[in-house]
């Protein structure tokens, strides 16, 4: 029995396996995603915080959408970043910091199906009761919302947790590219029965919440939209349930190639390379969908651009 491996706080991380060729161009790609990925959504939020027109249910909700882009790709990629340029002897992480990531990783899964859902609440109300929107939506409601989302998924993540640090660990080598509730648990040579339960009692829930919620709420919009003969609500549903609509997708074909991947174990490390896309094309798409499809952001920013061009030339 090799008792050194024991609760072992220094563990082994498993690295992107890249050749002396391509280290610098997979360098580069996550490199720029991030930076790109940490400018747009910050410029999302600040925009939406200085600007009073987009003072908006709407608006305010998908902030929660953009910070928690930001929350887990910073999660991740810049130690990514650093592994990549590191031997595979070397990618070390302590426990410690291995439990804050999983905790982490898991909070921005289940935070970006949480927000989506009462971004689905808001687009529900705004489309199917129009008269009652600003009185419905007003912000407490926004703030409750907001608080709701953040709180649900803080609780079962740290349950989740929870039930994996109570385990003793008799291994030291994370088989995933970053750390995760399931990577952790793997750790140890106790039985995990409760955490299996637990952890697919949870994904049912939060996936049968998820998808029932828009699956309902849009089908409910259709139904307004088809009986109405208001040319203006259509064209308003259409627009901004365009757009979540297409949030929720990326988040679901993302979400679901690597549960696909699970299922093939000959793709084992091309599951580990989308869990990590995971985060990044979500993160990436999100700010540029609603900036494009959002008609008072183009406004403000084709007004920006506007003033900045006739600012005479000192």
């Amino acid at each position: 029995m090799e008792n050194y491996t024991y609760n072992s706080f220094t563990l082994h991380m498993e690295g992107l396996k890249v050749t002396e060729d391509s280290m610098y161009p997979i360098f580069l790609f996550f490199f720029l995603s991030y930076i790109f990925i940490v400018i747009t959504n910050v410029g999302i939020v600040v925009l939406v915080c200085i600007e009073r027109s987009l003072h908006q249910p709407m608006y305010l909700l998908f902030c929660n959408l953009s910070i928690n882009d930001i929350i887990g790709n910073t999660n991740i990629l810049p130690r990514l970043l650093v592994y990549i340029l590191m031997p595979p002897s070397e990618n070390l992480i302590t426990y410690y910091e291995c439990v804050i990531q999983a905790f982490t990783a898991n909070l921005f899964a289940t935070v970006s199906h949480t927000v989506l859902m009462i971004m689905t609440f808001d687009r529900y109300v705004a489309i199917c009761n129009p008269l009652r929107y600003s009185t419905i939506m007003n912000n407490k409601m926004v703030m409750k919302l907001t608080a709701s989302a953040w709180g649900v998924a803080f609780v079962l993540v740290a349950v989740l947790l929870g039930l994996t640090i109570r385990l003793n660990r008799c291994r030291t080598r994370i088989t995933n590219l970053f750390c995760d509730n399931a990577s952790v648990f793997k750790l140890s040579c106790e039985s995990v029965f409760i955490n299996n339960v637990y952890g697919l009692t949870f994904s049912v829930v939060l996936l049968t919440a998820s998808i029932g919620s828009v699956v309902l709420t849009y089908t409910k919009i259709t139904v307004v939209c088809l009986t109405s003969k208001s040319k203006s609500l259509n064209s308003k549903a259409l627009q901004t349930c365009s757009t979540h609509l297409c949030l929720y997708l990326i988040m679901m074909i993302s979400g679901l190639i690597t549960i696909v991947l699970h299922r093939f174990p000959q793709y084992d490390y091309e599951r580990k390379v989308c869990s990590i896309l995971l985060h990044v094309i979500p993160g990436s798409l999100n700010p540029i969908i609603y900036g494009a499809q959002s008609g008072e952001i183009r406004k403000f920013l084709s007004k920006t651009f506007q003033s900045k061009k006739v600012l005479p030339l000192l």
